[in-house]
Formats: C-alpha cells, structure tokens, sequence
C-alpha cells in the first residue's frame, strides 16, 4: 500500500502537521492612552535550529560543550527493525517498499518535536561480523536473513538523515550498542547527560544518574528506579544478571533453568555472577546448583556477549551532532518521492520551528481605577480582541473570578485582578464587570481567545453575557488536526510560535501543595495571564490561514463556533437532580451486589475477592478449569469480553460481569453524583466537550453523562433521578431515530435502503426480510435481532469472527449472512469502497459538512475484512455526518428559543439526543418546534425522523 499507516509502533502523540507559517499584518494598533508597561522578555524554548549548511566550523568544535546539554543517541537498528515488522507492507508510487523508512522517519519527527534534544546522532551496526562472533560462533546464530524488502530501505534512511542533517555513525567490528556505551561513557564524563533511544534491553547496564534509556514506543524514560522495579536488581548488575537468564533473541546461553526471578535472588544474595557461581553448592534447588556448576564456563562467556564495550575507537566531535541544519527543500523533495503527504507538511512546521524565539512582550496590570478607565476607552476603539479569565476552579459554574486578561496587538496584553492575597492591589469585581459588560455584550466587538466556552460560561454565571465569539484556537485546531491529543495553549503556542509558555504549575503548584489563583501574588498572575490572552492573539492569523487553506472556514464559522454560545448556555443551564432517589438506589444497589456476591461464592465454591484479577484467574481456569481465552502480561485475560466468552460455559462469567456492572453504576453515578450537585444552583452542570472526539461527536465529563446505559433498568433508574425544573414542569427528549443508518442510505444511494426509509420500514425487519427472503410480515425476532446486529456492525467493516460470536452463530453461517447482506444492498459496498479509495489517495475522509480527519493505513485494495484504519475511516464519515446534523439541530432549535424567549431550556445533548426542560404549558409547541427544526436541518435523500416523547424524570423520556 502506497498510504500511511496506523501502527502498534506509533508514538503516544505527534505535533500536528502544519504548513510554513504566514504572518498576517495587524491592522490594529495600541492606544497611547493605556500606560506602556516595561518590557518582558521571555527566555526562547529549546528548539530545533535551522542551518543552510551543517558544516561544523572548526571554532565551533572547540567551543561546543555538554555541560547542561542532553545527548540523545538512537539505536536505528532496534528502531528500524521493530517499525519494519510493524507496520503492513508499504510502497513509493514507484513501487518501492518504504514502511520501514516511514515509520524511523516518523519516530525523528517526533523526537526532534516532542524531547527537543541538544544533540541527536543515529548509531548504525558496524558493516562486519564482530568480537563477538569471534568468541561465540552461534552468537544471533537463530537470525534469519534481512528481509528482501527491508535491506533496501537502509539507504532510504541514510538519505533522509541527511536531509534532517543528523549524523549515522558506525563502528567496524562492533555493534551499535558498544558505539553507543562509549558515546554514553564519554558524554557523562564531559558533563552531559545522555538518552538511549532504544528497544535493546543490553543497554540497561549503562543507566547512571546521568544516562536514560527511553522507549519510543511507550513514551517511556527508564532509569535506576524502572529497573529496581523490573527486573529488582541495580544497573551495575544487568551483566550478571543477563549472564545467568541468557538471551534468546541474541541466542546467548546463559544458564539452563535460571529464569529473571531465580537470576534476581541469586544477585541479591551473592551480588555478582561470580560469587554466584562461587557459592552454587548453596543454591536451592538440586538441578539449578548442578546447572551453574555445570555450565560455569557458558555464564562466563555470556557475561562477555552482553557486556557492551566503552572504548570503541572513533573520533567525533558533539557539535556535528548538534541539532538544526536540516534541509526542509531536500526532505520536502525525498517525502513527495515516498510518497509521505504527511511529513511534507511537517518538515515546513519543523523547518519554522528552527528558527530561533525572539518572544517580547510588553504586558501592564491594571489595577488603579484610573488606569481601567483608560484600558475601557482604548478597548471601545478596536474592533476584535483576545480575552481570558482566571478564576478559582476548573469548574466554571463555580470558580469565582480572580482576574480577566485582554490583548489586542501583539506582545501587548493587560491584566484585571479582581481578586488577590491580603494586602495586594485589585479592582472591586462588580465595578471591573459593569464596566466591561457592554463591551463584552457587543456582538460587534469580536472576541477570541482559547477555550472561550469556559470563559463564557464562568462571566455568564458572574451575571455577564458575552457576545460575538468569534475564534477560539483550541476548536481551529481540532478542526484542523482531529486525530490531535492535545489542543492546550502551551501546546498551540510551541507548536505554531515555537514559544514555551509559562505552565500554570509554576504558580499554584501541584497536588495537596497546591494554592488557588487567588492565593498566588498578583505579580505572577499577571505575567501569566496576559501571556495567555497575548498567545492566543497571536496564533489567530495563523490558524485562520490553515482552516482556509483546508477548505475548513465555513464549517468553523458557521458550526464550531456558534455552537460554543450554545454549549456554554448547555452548561449553565444544567439539570435538577433528586439526591434521595439516588440514596435509595444506592441502598438497593448495595443489596443486589451483596446478593450477586454471594451468588458468585456458592459458584466458585469459596469466597474469593472479585475484584482481584488475580483470584478471579484461579477460579476461573485453575478451579473450574475453563479455557484461556487471551492472554496479558499478568496471565490469562478476565476482562469484559473474556467473560462474555465464557459465559456458555459456566454461570460463574456471567455473574461476575452483573457484579461489575452494578459496582461500576454505584461507583460512577448513583454514590457520585450527589456530590457533583453545585451548592450555588442546586443543579448538575455536565461540561460538554468539543474538542476531543476525532468523528466530530460532543462528549460530556463531570459527569460523562454518555455512558449511562439507555435500555436497561438500571441506566433507566439512575436517569429517573434527572428531573424538570420544578412541579408543572416537564422533560421533554427529541432523539434522531436510526440517524447513522439513514446517513449511510444517503452515501450510499443504496435503493433497497433508501426506499425502506421512504416508506418508514423497519429498517432491521426489511433487511432480515431481504437476506432471508422471506416476507416482511413473517420476519421472526431472531431474524431481525441479527440483521440489526449486521446493519450497526458489518457497516463497519466487522467480520464474520466478529458477527459469529456477538450473534452466538457458527462463523460460517455469519460469512453467509454478511455475503447477503452486501448481495442485497450493493449501493453499500460500492460507498465503502469509494470512501477507503478516496482515503487512500487523499488520506483523509470527510463528513457531510466537510469535516475532515486524516486517516493512514488504508490501503490500495481492501476487502471486507478491513483493518483498524479502514474501519476508522467508514466509521468517521458516518458518525461524523451524524455528529454534523445534531449540531445543525442544536444551533436551529437553540436559535428559535432565543428568538421564542421561552422559558424552556434546553439541558442535555446526548449522542443523537437533545434534553429539554420546559414548563408544561409549553410543551406542544416545543415539541412541533423541535420536530420541525430537527426533521428539516438538512435535506437528504432520505427523510429524517425524530422520536419525541416527555415525562416527569429522564428515565420515562
């Protein structure tokens, strides 16, 4: 396949892919009414250097020093072996295979993004056999040949190296661990410290204070400490302890019979291999003693094998090394020749980076009446500015403002403390806020900032309304890079500014240390604060160019960002709970898990701890000796679907998976919700989440109101205990009925699925009626449970395995019916195909609004057995678009009651889902309000419907 995968290797997280960054001029200038405050300057990140030319001059060799610096030194072998058999097969437009050069490509990007090192050299295996092979002939005697496809890639990789201007260095007769420990051993001695980017578990033995081994794969720094807790020895011991277990992958001998525990107590008792082999006659265990009699020479010589050496013979200077001088036009060119659309973008992204941060920045905290008065008539004057709050709680409907920050011209920015420690000056914060209150009300003063829901929804519980949001960085960036982790200031600011920002750790602390913003001098506040409403001033112009290059302003314009206005209003509404409806669950909860506890007992046959794993693993296959479905570093697995699994052999699964779930709705909602009650309102304020789903879908947290289960008796009893306003008040929920599947009708075109809307069929009934063919009317309840169970899952490109064991049905028999299915509605497969086509020369997907999401790995000509990629890619358009018609539904409806001025609120949004609170009296026409705006948001072609219904709590509706 010629695109770009998804794979196990892939690193926790990557900067977004940008282009080259365009300034655009400000048209808006500062005042010289508002006091210009001294300047400050803030000290530039650690970055990646651009240079034309890596030549190293001669005076820079000599005064190149590690003191204070960080080497890092990556093993290419162990990288570019562990991506190679990682990632599928992978090609250049040329037909060249290439996967292995773009997943050690990728893992430069993220290192050089990401760790920022100070010096980054590729160490290489030597070209020759080694001492090693001199010593012990079948040393690595059990690998095989370098794969056909893999040995030319080598020198992919060295071509790209050199266009990110690293060094590759090799060592002839010796491996790239030993070139690595002597470049560990030397830059230690120099005053550095030092990185191993590694796989290969030999280069524990160089672990210091001062030399890290670091996992790419897990984001993972190891250390003395990670290796007390893992193998439970100290690094001066790794040799020994190798020596003793023996290596199978490098097929060093060690000691039969020693395995790591054994190899772990015999080195805590003796410390060192000798004195082990010295004192074998003690050793426990008649073989074992005889073993490390026995076989005392092969210890010895393994000790030798995995010792690595610190005195290889080569001259390198630590400047050649430097990071910076990389040549974005040659990788630019050598990407565009593999084919890697990706990392064309992030070159231009890496190359702008590597200029150096000049940040300056003028920021002035006003806290004289005199100088706000100036600040309001030089704000009344411009016709958009940034703005940010600091309160005392993430939790916007109850922080309390300590402070608001504002910024209109670059490296320019004011700060308001309203609150502050004793004896500190501030402004009194209802003077602050009349004050600002018709400017933040104007809809014609455009405001941006990062996050503004938050700010939105904290002013509006402070009384004041914010009008004419207009760009938020933190949903441009969702917009643009879904697939992104991480959308925060500090990461946007690094990302597109190449600015480390101030973290607010460094002025509230962190765990039970931790102060309030208000507790913390208003001098470090302020600095803080503007700098926040200064970054997101600044990374404006610059995501705005990106959202218009992707073809991405409208949708922001038109959706994302109203719909900010309405999901703060969401929030602030919030909804009425009943707490003793939630005590009286939690005491009948109680009882049911007792009685469920008691039941599992009498099954296992003895008490046991059902929250153990561990025990659970010794009823489960030890006891009653069921079989071993998977398995996890700890042993066999008895997780959820394990358990499933199991259930047809025993009842004991099936009880311990209802004890899990009647303990996890009493953990997360019925004992926690109460206390989510906000003392101010006496309601539930859920925050809804924009940022975070990559399909486009809102989320909800505190409570994430998302997972209580819909259709079963306790997710409807927990939800009885969401209740109207008041007496005389109602529920009322307006839910898109069978939304994905009339969204892949449109797609698809498909005629059978279109028609069978048309007519408002059951869909599942129809479908079961056309694979079995059979008459609609004769459909049984089998037949239309495993037609729903295709049309919500196959969809999505799940196998027959699949299919098989959700329906309970021979695999055979679900090949056959997923065969009809496509037989049946060709229109679907032929969607599929164009979409994964389209994914695969495009590498994104978009949804009905244009909403994209890069997506790699798809490849060239998949089947119906599609991989995570594939699957990904159908699934995001479909439930995209969804998400993209209950945001049109809400901004319609949330529009009509605002212009209506009703009392009637809207308070939940659950996946398809809307949430009204209204007073009886206006009931009907809310609903044929709601049916309207929702049915009608877009046209398709197939209609849309909306189940309607009300009652006194959430659980009737």
């Amino acid at each position: 396949m010629s695109a770009e995968p998804n794979d196990p290797t892939e690193p926790p997280s990557h900067a977004a892919s940008q282009p080259l960054r365009t300034k655009v001029p400000q048209a808006k200038s500062r005042p010289d009414s508002v006091p210009r405050p001294s300047a400050k300057s803030t000290p530039p990140a650690a970055t990646v250097a651009s240079s034309p030319d890596a030549t190293v001059a001669a005076d820079e060799v000599a005064e190149f020093s590690l003191v204070g610096r960080t080497v890092w030194l990556v093993d290419a072998n162990s990288l570019i072996f562990q991506v190679f058999h990682a990632i599928p097969e992978m090609t250049s437009p040329e037909g060249r295979p290439v996967n292995a050069v773009y997943g050690f490509t990728r893992d430069l990007f993220y290192l050089l993004e990401e760790k920022q090192p100070d010096v980054l050299v590729c160490v290489f295996d030597g070209p020759e056999q080694t001492f090693r092979h001199d010593l012990y002939a079948d040393y690595k005697a059990n690998r095989g040949a370098m794969p056909d496809d893999l040995a030319p890639q080598f020198a992919e990789i060295d071509r790209v190296l050199r266009g990110f201007g690293i060094p590759r260095l090799a060592a002839h007769g010796f491996e790239a661990d030993d070139l690595i420990a002597t470049m560990a051993v030397r830059a230690e001695q120099q005053g550095g410290a030092c990185v191993v980017v590694t796989g290969d578990k030999d280069c524990r033995q160089l672990i210091t204070d001062r030399v890290s081994i670091y996992n790419v794969r897990k984001d993972q720094m190891y250390g003395e400490a990670e290796l007390a807790e893992d193998w439970g020895i100290r690094p001066n011991q790794v040799v020994d302890f190798q020596a003793l277990v023996g290596d199978s992958v490098d097929n060093v001998p060690g000691v039969p019979l020693i395995g790591p525990k054994l190899a772990r107590e015999l080195l805590g008792d003796y410390e060192t291999l000798d004195a082990v082999l010295d004192h074998a006659d003690e050793v426990k265990g008649k073989k074992r003693s005889e073993n490390l009699k026995t076989f005392r020479d092969q210890a010895l010589l393994s000790r030798e094998l995995v010792r690595l050496r610190v005195d290889v013979p080569f001259e390198f200077s630590w400047a050649e090394g430097r990071v910076g001088g990389l040549d974005a036009e040659e990788l630019a060119s050598l990407f565009r020749e593999y084919g890697f659309r990706t990392f064309g973008e992030k070159v231009q992204t890496l190359d702008v980076a590597a200029a150096p941060s000049h940040w300056q920045a003028e920021y002035v905290t006003i806290d004289t009446v005199e100088a706000f008065e100036k600040l309001l008539a030089a704000l009344a004057q411009v016709p958009s500015f940034s703005f940010d709050t600091e309160t005392t709680s993430v939790t916007p409907t109850q922080a309390d403002l300590v402070g608001l920050s504002l910024a209109w011209e670059e490296g320019h920015a004011y700060y308001i403390p309203v609150r502050a420690p004793a004896g500190e000056a501030c402004l009194d914060e209802a003077e602050v806020l009349e004050g600002l209150r018709p400017i933040l009300g104007d809809p014609a003063i455009e405001k941006t900032g990062q996050n503004l829901k938050y700010d939105v929804v904290v002013l509006k519980s402070a009384g004041v309304e914010v009008r004419g949001v207009s760009f938020d960085t933190m949903v441009a960036s969702y917009l643009l890079d879904a697939g992104e982790r991480n959308h925060n200031l500090d990461e946007l600011a690094h990302r597109h500014l190449n600015h480390t920002t101030i973290k607010i750790s460094e002025l509230i602390g962190k765990g039970k240390n931790q102060r309030r913003m208000d507790e913390v001098p208003v001098a470090e506040v302020s600095p803080y604060a503007c700098e926040d409403a200064d970054v997101a001033l600044r990374l404006v112009p610059i995501l705005a160019v990106r959202l218009d290059g992707a073809e991405l302003s409208e949708l922001f314009a038109s959706v994302e960002m109203p719909l900010v206005e309405v999901l703060s209003q969401l929030e602030h509404n919030g909804i009425r709970l009943d707490p003793e409806r939630l005590v009286a669950l939690s005491r009948e909860f109680g009882e049911r898990i007792d009685a469920i506890r008691e039941e599992i007992h009498d099954l296992a046959g003895r008490e046991l701890n059902i929250d153990s794993p561990k025990q659970l693993r010794e009823v489960l296959f030890e006891e009653l000796g069921l079989p071993v479905m998977r398995r996890t570093k700890t042993g066999p697995s008895t997780d959820a679907s394990v358990l499933e699994e199991l259930a047809s052999h025993h009842p004991l699964p099936a009880k311990i998976i209802e004890y899990r779930q009647y303990s996890k709705l009493k953990n997360t909602y019925v004992d926690a919700l109460p206390g989510l009650i906000n003392p101010r309102t006496g309601r539930i304020h859920a925050s809804f989440n924009q940022t975070i789903a990559a399909t486009g879908r809102l989320s909800s947290s505190d409570p994430n109101l998302q997972n209580i289960p819909i259709r079963t008796d306790t997710g409807r009893a927990i939800r009885s205990a969401f209740l109207p306003t008041a007496d005389g008040w109602k529920l009322l929920a307006a839910d898109y009925s069978q939304i994905e599947l009339r969204v892949l009708a449109h797609f698809s075109e498909d005629e059978s699925l279109c028609a069978a809307f048309a007519r408002d069929e059951d869909i599942h009934a129809r479908v079961a009626a056309q694979v079995y063919d059979v008459e609609l009317a004769d459909v049984s309840s089998q037949q239309r449970r495993q037609a729903k169970a295709v049309n919500f899952g196959v969809v999505y490109g799940q196998s027959p395995f699949g299919l098989a064991r959700q329906l309970g049905i021979p695999q055979d028999e679900a090949a056959e019916f997923i065969d009809a299915y496509f037989e049946r509605h060709p229109g679907v497969e032929e969607f599929m195909a164009e979409t994964l086509a389209s994914c695969h020369q495009a590498g994104y997907v978009k949804t009905i609004l244009g909403r994209r999401r890069k997506i790699q790995g798809v490849r060239a000509r998949p089947g119906r057995q599609r991989n995570l990629s594939e699957r990904t890619a159908i699934n995001t358009v479909i439930q995209g678009s969804a998400a993209d018609l209950i945001k049109l539904a809400m901004l319609a409806v949330h529009r009509r009651l605002v212009e209506q001025d009703t009392r009637t609120k809207m308070v939940l949004q659950i996946h398809d889902e809307l949430v009204f609170d209204a007073p009886a009296d206006e009931l009907d026409a809310l609903a044929d309000m709601v049916n309207e705006e929702m049915s009608g948001v877009m046209a398709l072609r197939v209609p849309l419907k909306v189940d309607l219904k009300s009652g006194d709590d959430w659980g009737e509706v």
